[in-house]
């Protein structure tokens, strides 16, 4: 059995590269801004950036007198070359990549805010043979990318799981052999996949890595030092009009996908269900009692200590929330 292509798999297996999408892939609102200001997304347009595009199509970032070029990541994307070769002041990364980037390769960067409060990468199984929680892969086969390997590894250390009781075997984000019954739960966005799953005839039983030890931020925003200091007025605008962006979308999470069915997300080969289900999902790990983007000293803390589990050495410096009191 084939399924419909998820949101990780769909470039891989239909298209040699990002040049071949009939995506969006950089909107500008430059007629009528007057402070120019690129954005790196972290992947190709779904509903993971779904406030972003509202802020653009109701106008926020023109309020606040920005010239927004939102830029459409993909598979060849890497967000931190961007920001280093001076294509974005923005970008979207994988704090697993960022830090390392600061330590290895001195990039001058600053994390000034995030996306999700929450990674949605987790554990996905079938709710007819539930994997509730880490010991419960105890005997099972474990689909893993190799990506998040050492992150799963993590948590099953830190959950007291021997790692040589459960055996983990390669994925390439097709949950058809989950769904088939040849394996017992796959490492994917919680967010996603169990609608692929339920497109198929079953349900999907899923928990968070971030809920087990690994308790990391996603897409992370992020900018150079040098950006920071030269465009930090600009940079709270960006921050002030995106948030009003995910408010307005999460405000009602069923009206905003339909809306832009044939612009943003025109040509992914994703239904607009999809689109649908991922929204309602991201809500309730993007929303923040203090604000989306936010991140409080004590949630830096559990990045720089869950970082640190896997052998990556994130300090408090690399974190700059003062931008965000500024909203």
């Amino acid at each position: 059995m084939t399924l419909r292509l998820n949101r990780r798999s769909f470039l891989k297996t239909s298209l040699a590269g990002a040049a071949a999408l009939s995506l969006p892939g950089a909107f500008s609102s430059r007629a009528f801004a007057a402070s120019p200001l690129s954005m790196q997304a972290a992947w190709v347009n779904d509903s993971e950036f779904i406030g972003y595009f509202a802020a653009i199509d109701e106008g926020y970032y023109k309020a606040e007198g920005l010239d927004l070029n939102y830029l459409s990541g993909g598979p060849d994307v890497i967000p931190e070359s961007t920001l280093l070769s001076a294509k974005a002041d923005i970008a979207l990364t994988a704090i697993e990549t960022t830090v390392p980037a600061i330590t290895d390769q001195g990039a001058k960067f600053k994390i000034i805010g995030t996306e999700f409060q929450k990674d949605p990468i987790g554990v996905v199984s079938l709710a007819s043979n539930p994997i509730k929680e880490p010991k419960d892969l105890i005997g099972k086969t474990l689909a893993c990318p190799p990506v998040n390997l050492t992150s799963v590894k993590a948590m099953l250390k830190l959950s007291n799981v021997p790692e040589d009781k459960v055996r983990i075997v390669p994925y390439e984000y097709d949950p058809t052999p989950l769904i088939q019954g040849n394996i017992d739960a796959t490492i994917d966005f919680t967010t996603d996949v169990p609608f692929t799953v339920k497109q198929a005839g079953k349900d999907a039983y899923s928990f968070l890595l971030y809920d087990y030890g690994f308790s990391v931020f996603a897409d992370t925003i992020v900018v150079t030092e040098d950006t920071l200091k030269t465009k930090r007025a600009d940079l709270v605008k960006w921050l002030r009009a995106s948030r009003k962006g995910w408010e307005k979308v999460f405000s009602d999470p069923a009206a905003y996908p339909p809306k832009i069915a044939n612009t943003w997300f025109k040509g992914t080969g994703r239904s607009i269900a999809n689109e649908l289900f991922m929204t309602n999902a991201e809500k309730a790990i993007i929303e923040s009692p203090k604000g989306i983007f936010s991140m409080s000293d004590e949630d830096i803390q559990k990045n720089i200590d869950a970082l640190g589990r896997v052998g990556i050495k994130a300090t408090k410096d690399m974190f700059d929330a003062s931008l965000l009191a500024e909203i």
